[in-house]
């Protein structure tokens, strides 16, 4: 595909909806995959999601998946850190596997111009909070002083104990530990948000809460989305993902978050079981685009002066 019709691509899509996409067999296939589901945007695991082993990415292969991305209409590329990485904790060995892996993370996104590494902040396990906050922190600048320019962004929590970056002024304050690098962004997730208790299924609460984000964090930073429905209801504090339109969002509230206006021009990212439990399908990308429409639509409706 070549530069024009990228152009097209950009005037025609103000969300990039896509998922997350193996990167099996190589790099290069995960773009194959992406386009094969009909995406705007793939996230990646740059190795496996619960191994430190790092996995070692060639010139060649990063060469090509980047000529492939050029080639196709996926115009935003995110990964997500492994699962294991703790950027919170106290413990020596847990810290220094902390350090190399989420470096290695943020070195891939700078050779393949990724949008950012969404990153799950961390967990004080037991620990003291105000020492792991401070560790998380050090954590995020060390990672950020030693790689070049590709953005970290803070994945916000489902809010189980522990966990950190369970509502706006913890990732606020995670911002400021770290430095307030102009790299630090956030993804925000519909699932966690909802599980935390926050009322993204409603218009209202949802600008609230991007309000908030503005206010105390700036919109700037705001990168990306996880758009995924939850199996557990409000203020659960369970992280369950469900197929959009099979969980406690469903299909109206999805509309509400997916139209919601300030998230015009952010990679939002689907990580859903699908239908095999293999993650999501062309119709669930497909589905996701048909909600977002028709949240606009609703948008423009209740917007409309009355006759």
């Amino acid at each position: 595909m070549g530069e024009g019709a990228k152009r097209t691509f950009l005037v025609s899509f103000s969300m990039f909806i896509g998922a997350h996409v193996s990167i099996a067999g190589g790099l290069p296939n995960a773009v194959a995959r992406g386009v094969e589901l009909e995406c705007d945007a793939i996230q990646i695991f740059n190795q496996s999601s619960r191994a430190w082993k790092p996995q070692n990415h060639s010139d060649e292969a990063v060469f090509e998946f980047n000529e492939a991305i050029a080639e196709s209409r996926i115009e935003s590329v995110l990964i997500h850190a492994v699962y294991l990485i703790n950027a919170a904790s106290l413990e020596r060995e847990v810290r220094s596997k902390s350090l190399q892996a989420l470096k290695a993370s943020l070195e891939l996104g700078d050779r393949i111009g990724a949008a950012g590494v969404v990153l799950h902040p961390g967990s004080q396990k037991q620990e003291d909070y105000e020492r792991c906050m401070e560790a998380a922190g050090e954590t995020i600048a060390e990672c950020l002083a030693e790689t070049e320019s590709c953005p970290l962004l803070l994945e916000d929590t489902a809010g189980a104990g522990g966990t950190l970056g369970r509502d706006i002024s913890e990732l606020a304050r995670l911002v400021e530990l770290g430095g307030a690098d102009e790299r630090i962004g956030l993804c925000l997730d519909c699932c966690h948000l909802l599980a935390s208790g926050f009322e993204v299924r409603e218009r209202d609460p949802l600008a609230e809460l991007v309000d908030e984000v503005e206010v105390k964090i700036g919109l700037k930073r705001l990168r990306a989305l996880h758009v995924n429905d939850s199996q557990m209801p409000l203020g659960s504090n369970r992280d369950r993902h469900a197929s959009l339109g099979d969980g406690e969002l469903g299909d109206r509230g999805l509309r509400v978050f997916l139209s919601e206006p300030r998230f015009d021009g952010l990679p939002a990212v689907l990580e859903t079981p699908g239908p095999e439990r293999s993650g999501p399908d062309a119709a669930e990308i497909r589905k996701a685009r048909r909600l977002r429409r028709e949240g606009r639509r609703n948008r423009k409706r209740k917007d409309a002066p009355a006759p």
